[in-house]
């Protein structure tokens, strides 16, 4: 593979040229980005030729967390900054998305989608939508699996200024409703089914549970995957029309999409709703452009296919906001490659062989998944040489936990080499509240096992003590802190929906480092960091440890659960482990470690004194486990974390109903044995 100029390179050269700020050092540029937000954020926006029909007069009118005000008075959309790129795409024959499912899998089949058709559905379902009565701000919600109808459906009511918000289909009714009810949809687009898994899943009755719940739909659209003869008419009553989506994408009407202010709602993404209702967050147009481009471009290495070859996948269902990171590709004009299905085939014989047969034969260029997806890969130990031909490859993304360090070895022993290096990995840290990174990677960086590459441009990201008696903590250097970020960034939630007074999103994020003597607020992302400088090189790389909130103290001592995962899981026999420290009033705290093995391993002394001895040894002697006990499976969220606060808090006795969600569970029956093992633990306790 012949090398391309790295997308960073590129805009360097730029601010050189076009704003007279050369950079030596990636943490000069950083420290640039951070200190002069509006001169960063408006390189971004020059950069990116971002059009407006009314230019920015600046890029930062009020710098206050929460309620920054970027762009004021500029006008934008991004449906718009999507198909900029697609006359010059089509014209090289380069597709918009490539998908498939696990029956094309199976097959050996690619869907291609080209930019024009792209174009011509997303008009036809947006003048569908309006022909409804869809209009600004209106609510438009998805039942639907990653495929490129999702991605027409989405863009189209970004075209009109409706709101989206989706759901994934492998999410039962109640997480569904959590999240749709809080918002009072108008239009429900919905499929009736869906291939997971080798088995197909009918998804019929829970659209009627759902329409059930939400009265305030008048329109249902029926995409139907599993029976193609599906009829609508099932969901017709007064007052609530419905519509088979086919029809809808078939028009060729004349349609532009609206101009629309930067902060206007662009759509709805949820929190886990793990421990209580799932929180609405609201993010606008202009954040989420600026912030996509400046993530996948700049970061992510990503550029427009016609002129790097370019093609993007992260493996993600529709309920995680990877989804949308992966459909932000199309604002840079890179091809989308989608892949709809269980990433290893199926839960009970996984096969990891499939995602990577997807990834070689659609000539993927960067791959990303959870980090649970490639520690699966690890202890599976294929021959990736074997599996297909991945030449194209020349990046690998995770996200979702931190990656151990013998994933990256594996990866780079593995991996085919790219221009005779071993393949970068990009490791990076998020979320969902932001819908983008602050810490993440870049190919011009060394490439360090176990450590994400820098913090990201414009993210004030620091390490931060425990608050002081003035409300603000100190920043800290190579040592464990609090990951703040200390200045606002455009993608920031605009706010929660019906959130009155912001004052569920200040609680959320503000609360820690509250406003002092009329300053800002600091953003406190819940996660422990550590923020490693590198001042030879000229730049300041970072480990995430875990929840901050899920902290391992012994005698005064924290730990980070990621650093102890990292040293069970090295164990052969772990497949995965979660650790919960239990502080029960009047009583000694308890550290117990919960392991998966390998079929046919048996938890005995002799294992679980290797146990000790890894952790002792990789991780902390002071964190020896009290307990240890092998576990069916380990609950996660639908982004794939492992559920630590949730289980900690049934152990110590709260009642299951008021700390956690089954439907928001993405193997819900993994709950089960420690639902038991709580019982067990309160039928045994010591009485007082």
């Amino acid at each position: 593979m012949a090398p391309h100029e790295p997308q960073i390179t590129r805009y360097l050269r730029w601010l050189a040229h076009h704003r007279q700020r050369p950079f030596d050092t990636y943490d000069a540029l950083w420290q640039w980005s951070v200190t002069d937000l509006e001169g960063f954020w408006q390189s971004v926006w020059d950069y990116f030729e971002i059009e407006s029909p009314t230019p920015p007069t600046r890029a930062l009118a009020d710098e206050r967390m929460p309620g920054a005000v970027w762009f004021p008075g500029t006008q934008l959309n991004y449906a718009r900054q999507v198909f900029r790129h697609a006359d010059a795409a089509h014209g090289a024959d380069i597709p918009a998305i490539l998908f498939r499912n696990e029956m094309l899998q199976d097959a050996g089949r690619t869907l291609s989608l080209s930019w024009p058709e792209l174009r011509r559905e997303v008009a036809s379902l947006a003048v569908a939508l309006r022909g409804m009565g869809v209009q600004r701000n209106d609510r438009v919600v998805a039942y639907l699996p990653n495929a490129p109808q999702t991605v027409v459906a989405f863009l189209a009511c970004a075209s009109l200024g409706a709101i989206w918000s989706v759901c994934s289909p492998d999410m039962g009714a109640q997480a569904v409703l959590d999240r749709f009810r809080q918002i009072e949809p108008k239009v429900l687009i919905a499929c009736d089914g869906t291939t997971y898994g080798g088995r197909d899943h009918d998804r019929l009755p829970l659209v009627h549970t759902l329409l059930d719940g939400l009265p305030s739909v008048e329109h249902v659209v029926l995409w139907p995957c599993l029976d193609k003869d599906a009829e609508v008419d099932e969901f017709i009553q007064p007052g609530r029309r419905a519509y088979d989506l086919r029809p809808l994408l078939a028009g060729n009407p004349e349609f532009e999409a609206e101009w629309l202010p930067f902060d206007h709602p662009l759509w709805i993404v949820y929190s886990s709703g793990t421990t209580g209702l799932p929180k609405p967050i609201v993010h606008g147009h202009g954040g989420i452009v600026l912030e996509s481009l400046k993530l996948n471009t700049l970061h992510n290495n990503l550029g427009p296919t016609v002129d790097t070859g370019d093609r993007f996948h992260w493996t993600s269902s529709t309920g995680w906001v990877m989804w949308n990171l992966q459909v932000g590709g199309l604002l840079g004009g890179t091809t989308l490659c989608l892949f709809d299905g269980h990433p290893a085939g199926s839960t009970e014989s996984p096969d990891w062989t499939r995602l990577w047969q997807f990834v070689g034969e659609t000539g993927v260029t960067f791959f990303g998944a959870g980090a649970a997806f490639h520690a699966g890969v690890v202890k599976a130990d294929i021959d990736l040489r074997r599996v297909a031909d991945l030449s194209a490859l020349r990046a690998i993304g995770s996200t979702g936990s931190p990656l151990a360090p013998e994933c990256y070895d594996w990866l780079w022993a593995h991996l085919p080499p790219v221009n005779g290096l071993p393949i970068w990995i990009t490791s990076i840290a998020g979320g969902t509240d932001f819908a983008g990174a602050f810490v993440g990677g870049l190919p011009t960086l060394p490439n360090v096992r176990g450590e994400m590459q820098c913090r990201c441009l414009g993210a004030a990201v620091e390490a931060w003590s425990e608050p002081d008696t003035t409300g603000r903590g100190q920043p800290l250097a190579d040592t464990v802190g609090e990951l703040v970020c200390t200045r606002p960034m455009p993608s920031m939630p605009l706010r929660f929906w019906r959130d009155d007074g912001d004052l569920r999103l200040t609680e959320s994020y503000f609360a820690h480092y509250p406003a002092r003597d009329g300053g800002s607020a600091i953003w406190r992302h819940g996660d422990w960091i550590r923020l490693v400088p590198h001042p030879e090189h000229g730049y300041t790389g970072a480990v995430i440890l875990g929840r901050s909130d899920a902290t391992l103290n012994r005698h005064g001592i924290r730990l980070g659960t990621a650093d102890l995962y990292r040293a069970v899981e090295s164990v052969p026999e772990v497949l995965d482990s979660l650790a919960v420290d239990l502080d029960p009033p009047g009583q000694p705290h308890r550290l117990l470690l919960f392991v998966v093995l390998r079929t046919g391993t048996a938890l005995d002394e002799a294992l679980q004194e290797r146990l000790r001895h890894a952790i002792a040894t990789h991780a902390s002697a002071r964190h020896l486990p009290d307990e240890i006990h092998a576990v069916p499976d380990i609950p996660r969220t639908l982004s794939g974390k492992k559920m630590e606060l949730p289980v900690k808090r049934l152990l110590l006795g709260a009642a299951p109903d008021t700390v956690l969600r089954r439907d928001a569970i993405a193997n819900a029956d993994a709950i089960d044995w420690f639902m038991a093992h709580a019982r067990n633990r309160e039928a045994s306790a010591p009485t007082v």
